[in-house]
This record gives structure tokens, sequence and C-alpha cells, in this order.
């Protein structure tokens, strides 16, 4: 076993390439963790390693740099290949090695999971990725389909391996194991070693190098944590109120992934929050940039994912929201980790649905601290807080500005109209707050929250293999039992209109509906018939629509494809609404 030492060590002195240092230095990180230390170099040099550490402590960057090394782009077969437990671990982890391979052009990772229609994932692969990162029960089906061929594979890495036991996945991760070629380098990360644990490490690895890291270290005592239930109104609607009325120097909101992040921030924007989005597509510039203009206090809202974000240290981060909860529990101290810095007090608020609740626990203990309930504010609040706010600024304008010329006009105004000087104030004041209404109505049927991807990917934690149903297919509960389709309203005139997104892109009916409803506030009562094709769909929506709400339907995404909505004189067949099967997105 290699001795390697545990001193803290920048990553100029692991023996990386430098087309990976500078991709690991844009990102901000300077000094490897424990971790990293001890297995960059081991792995650099051909040995297997088996790793006891937890998630949180730089796992991901210790597998994947090494193993980038050993990868051909001119190869277009997989090379390297990674089992994660879960579906959102396996997109952070595809996410984080796209981010660490930015500078190797040819290089394509393919991300396997269940719950997600096969198209797209055939279509991956066929474009010759050499990295697949994918979870047991998909990639046991790719491989049985001969849709993956692992004949070129020279790394292989079990990630959480202990989560894979607990989930039933053993026999699974040696049925793939037993498909590698025997040369095939592996890697193996658990944060407990059960018996079976180490029997698969035994059989499968070769003299490795144990790697053991203790536990990264507790959170800050002076970090508030709050959890919201998301319930009665979306997530967004939750953000924006939050935005708005709680005092923070600067917030950094975390979500999944890196299309999440542009989309959270467009909302804030729209909503007139102004917000930046930081995520692994942006080069060294454009990330410098915008973390410049949150220390400089140009802007005070961050949308980011958790691979960017590790190594950020802007101290006047005082408010952390957790918009997605991590996809693991270390994860969640380092989130909150980013406020509380240099003695000041801090706060962390993350929204957590129902079936996430119990994650609270494993953050109290991993904080030592306690995650207390959080209310929203209430619109009350929120006009409350609005009305002082334009207190504020009106009477900032009175100190600073020379007002003789408009006291001027509204006295002549006053005079000539028989108007008093309030009820001219209060003109002004009605006009100024139009667009955002200073005593706010509470909207007494809140709109469901469309989808994003990520919460998409949330249906079917287990990667669907407790659940087969008479095909052999995997899918969750929510695919197989969709809600009952609304009633059409036959008192509209519709038109039909083309969107260019369809079944080869794994869209959905639902994914349609949602898209739209949230977008342009408009009720599914309103839209009508959908018609899935492989490339593009027909949807029905009322004539008329205005020009700004088909302007925003233009930019809407859809499984990352852009609707480019237009009118289109085809007719939808039959006028009837999708058939179950449709409406679940059966496009295999």
């Amino acid at each position: 076993m290699l001795n390697v030492n545990n001193a803290e060590t920048g990553f100029d002195a692991l023996g990386l390439p430098e087309y990976l240092l500078s991709a690991v230095k844009a990102l901000g990180f300077d000094n490897a963790t424990p971790i990293q230390v001890k297995t960059i170099p081991s792995l650099l040099e051909g040995y297997d390693v088996l790793g006891e550490a937890q998630t949180g402590t730089g796992k991901t960057a210790a597998f994947s740099l090494p193993a980038l090394t050993k990868i051909d782009v001119s190869v277009k077969k997989p090379q390297l290949m990674v089992l994660a437990p879960t579906r959102e671990l396996a997109i952070q982890v595809a996410e984080a090695i796209e981010t660490f391979a930015k500078n190797m052009k040819g290089l394509r990772v393919a991300t396997l999971y269940g719950g997600q229609s096969y198209g797209p994932q055939f279509q991956q692969l066929e474009r010759g990725a050499q990295v697949v990162v994918g979870t047991p029960g998909r990639l046991m089906d790719h491989l049985r389909r001969k849709s993956l061929n692992l004949s070129n594979l020279s790394f292989c890495v079990l990630d959480e391996a202990d989560e894979m036991l607990n989930m039933g996945f053993l026999e699974d991760i040696e049925w793939i194991l037993e498909h590698l070629p025997e040369s095939t380098q592996m890697a193996l990360f658990s944060a407990t070693m059960p018996n079976q644990i180490r029997k698969v490490a035994n059989r499968f690895l070769t003299d490795p190098v144990h790697v053991k890291i203790e536990a990264v270290k507790k959170a800050k005592a002076n970090i508030e944590q709050f959890a919201w239930k998301v319930s009665g109104i979306n997530k967004i609607t939750a953000l924006e109120r939050i935005a708005e009325t709680v005092d923070y120097d600067a917030m950094i909101i975390f979500v999944r992934t890196r299309n999440d992040t542009v989309e959270v921030a467009e909302k804030l924007e729209r909503a007139g929050y102004p917000a930046l989005a930081l995520n692994g597509d942006m080069n060294q510039a454009q990330r410098e940039r915008t973390v410049d203009q949150i220390k400089s206090g140009k802007s005070s809202i961050l949308v980011a994912t958790d691979v960017v974000a590790r190594g950020l240290d802007i101290p006047r981060i005082s408010t952390v929201i957790n918009y997605d909860l991590p996809g693991d529990n270390e994860a969640y101290v380092h989130r909150i980790g980013r406020t509380g810095r240099a003695g000041r007090e801090g706060i962390a608020i993350s929204f957590v649905r129902p079936r996430e609740m119990y994650s609270l626990r494993h953050y109290e203990r991993l904080t030592s601290g306690v995650v207390k309930p959080y209310e929203l504010p209430s619109i009350q609040e929120i006009g409350k807080a609005r009305i002082e706010r334009t207190r504020q600024e009106m009477a900032a304008i009175v100190t600073e500005k020379d007002l003789t010329n408009m006291r001027e006009i509204i006295e002549a105004m006053a005079s000539e109209s028989e108007l008093s000087m309030t009820d001219l104030a209060a003109a002004l004041l009605y006009q100024k707050q139009l667009k955002q209404p200073l005593q706010p109505k509470e909207d007494p049927k809140p709109r469901r929250e469309a989808k994003s991807r990520s919460d998409r990917n949330d249906r079917n934690d287990r990667d669907g293999r407790t659940r087969r149903d008479a095909r052999g297919e995997k899918g969750s509960r929510a695919e197989r039992a969709p809600r009952k389709a609304k009633a059409v309203r036959n008192d509209i005139d519709w038109q039909t209109y083309r969107l260019e997104v369809g079944k080869e892109h794994g869209a959905k009916p639902g994914d349609i509906v949602g898209a739209i409803a949230n977008e342009i506030s408009l009720d599914s009562s309103y839209i009508g018939q959908i018609n899935l094709h492989e490339r593009y769909t027909y949807v029905q929506l009322p004539k008329g629509m205005p020009d700004k709400s088909f302007k925003q339907l233009k930019r809407v995404r859809v499984r990352r494809q852009a609707l480019e909505i237009s009118v289109s004189e085809a007719p939808i067949a039959s006028e009837r609404r999708p058939r179950r099967s449709e409406r679940t997105g059966n496009a295999n």
C-alpha cells in the first residue's frame, strides 16, 4: 500500500496535467482536501483504491480528475463508468465531471438513470460518450440491450457503495462488475464498510490502497437553521416572499442542476429581484465577474449549484436558501457554511417537501443544531415591508434631491384642479405601485408549481428498481398513476401552436402543461389538446395570445429544448385530450 502524506497540499503538487489544473483553479479550488491528497496520486499511478469517506469530503474530484487523465477523447466509446445509488447523485457527479473536463474538447458524458425515456440515453451513447454515470438498474438494462459496450472501459468507480447496499443493489453491482474487462482500474467509496462491501472490494479490487477520511467538521453555531414545508404556494413564490421581506446583506440560493440556476435566476429577475446564476457552464472570466458583483454589492442574490459553490468565500452572504435539498447530507453542511463567516450571524432556510422531512434529523445530527419550522411571510407582512420601503425611498428623495420645481408643479396642479395635496400625493403613489401593489392580495387559488427538471427527478429515488411493470420497464408511482386530466373548456376559440420539443427529447404532456401554465400564469383548463410527435408537439391554446406571453413561451425550455412556439394551421387529430398512455409520456 502507498503511504501518502496527509498534509495540506495544493493541486499543483498532485501530478495532474495542466488542462485539468486550470479547470480546477477556475472553480476557485487551491488546496486539495485530505481524500484528494491521498487518492489522486494512487489512482494516477494505476492503483485500485478502497476509500472510507463521507459524502461532502471531495470524493468526486478525487476519482474524476485522475480518471480523466486516462481518457482518449478520440476513442468514441465508454472509458470511465461511475455507479451512483440515486439519479440525483448521478446528475451531480456527471455535471462535476463535465466541469472538470471543460478543457477536454470532444469529451462527452452520458447520464443513465431510471424514470427517464430511453431515447435521449440511446442518443448520448450513440454519439460516443467516453464517460458514463448511472444508477445500477438502468446500467444493467443498457448492458442487456447491448446499447452500452464496456469493452474499452479502463476505469470504474462505485460511489456511496454502502448506500447502494442499503437500497438492495448489491447483486446488481456484482452483475455489472462481472462485465468489466480484466484490466479495468477500480475505485470504491463508502461511508461505512459492512462485510458485504468488503467482500465486493476483495473480489473485484486488486491490492487496493486503503484511504480513510474523517467526516467534515460540523457547521458553526452562529448559523440559525430553518425549514419551510413546501405547501400551499409554489417554491418560486416562496422565494420571492423571502427575498422581499428577509433582512439580508447577500443571499445564495442552492439548486440541483445548471439549468435550474438559470431558470430560477430568470424568474427572480422577472419578479423584480435582480439575481445572478453561477454554474459549471460559465468560463473563468464569467465566473469571476459574477462573484465580484456579489462581493462588491452590485448584486445581492446568487443562484448556484454545489459544484461551483464549494470554493466560494463571500463574507457578506448572510442567508442561504436550499431551494432544492442537496443530493447528500454532508453537502448540506457545506452549503450552509457559505454564511455565518468571520463571526457573523447567518440563517439557512431549506425548502422541504413532505417526503423529504426525514432529512431534517440527519441535518440536526450533522450540525449538532436544531432545524426550526419556518413560517413564510404573510401577505400582510409583505404589504408592511413595501410601505416601509417606499416611505424610506421617499424620505431619502426629500433629503437628497432639490425638489423646488416639483413643489411648484404640484402646487399649480392643486390650485388648477381644486385637488388637495393629499389627493395628488395619493394619486402619484397609486401610479407608482401599479406594478408592485403596496397592499397585495392573497391568491385565492394558488397555482400549482410546474415541475422543474430536478423536481421531476425526485420522483423515484431508487431508480424504480422496486417497482417493475409488466413490460419490465422501471417507473415511479407518479409515472404510472397520473392525476385525472381536467375537462377541456368548450367555450374557447382555440388556436393550434407548434412546439419544437417532442418524444425524442423525453417530453411528456405534463411537462408541456406545466411549462406553459407556470410561465404565463395560465390555468390548465385553458390548455387544450396536446399531440406529441417525435421531434415536435402540437398544443391548443386560446386564440389571440398576448405578444408578451408569446415571447415568454419562445424562451421556455422543456427537457433542455427551447419551445420556440409558433402558430400552426395543422389540425389536432380527433380533437381530444391525450390518452392515459400519452399523458404518462411512454415514448418507447
